[in-house]
């Protein structure tokens, strides 16, 4: 059973860090593709940030040099680095898991709100 579950979200301060991490199991977690996407109320889903098998990222260009996204494939985890927070960063943020096939898994969401 493939579950991703993700955990660190909350409320924070504009100008604060969260970190955000995804458990995976029921994947081979190192031969699959790792993102964070984001919907914020009334907005499409969008991808924050990925990284690949061998660890080449991308970024929203909203969020370049404000997040980094990182991978731990000895704990089958993907992490989200989140520094100074904006509001406009509030969103549910999800974790995505692409395996070689392309075939999508996801996590439940956690809630990240930022404060002015």
């Amino acid at each position: 059973q493939v579950q991703l579950v993700e955990s660190g979200g909350g409320l924070v301060q504009a100008g604060g860090s969260l970190r955000l991490s995804c458990a995976t199991t029921g994947i081979i977690f190192s031969m699959n593709a790792m993102g964070w996407y984001r919907r914020a109320p009334g907005k499409q889903r969008e991808l924050v940030a990925s990284i690949t098998q061998l660890g080449t990222t991308t970024y929203l260009d909203s969020v370049k040099g404000r997040f980094t996204i990182s991978r731990d494939d000895a704990k089958n985890t993907v992490y989200l680095q989140m520094n100074s927070l904006k509001p406009e960063d509030t969103a549910v943020y999800y974790c995505n898991s692409r395996s070689w096939n392309s075939y999508d898994y996801w996590g439940q969401g956690t809630q990240v709100t930022v404060s002015s």
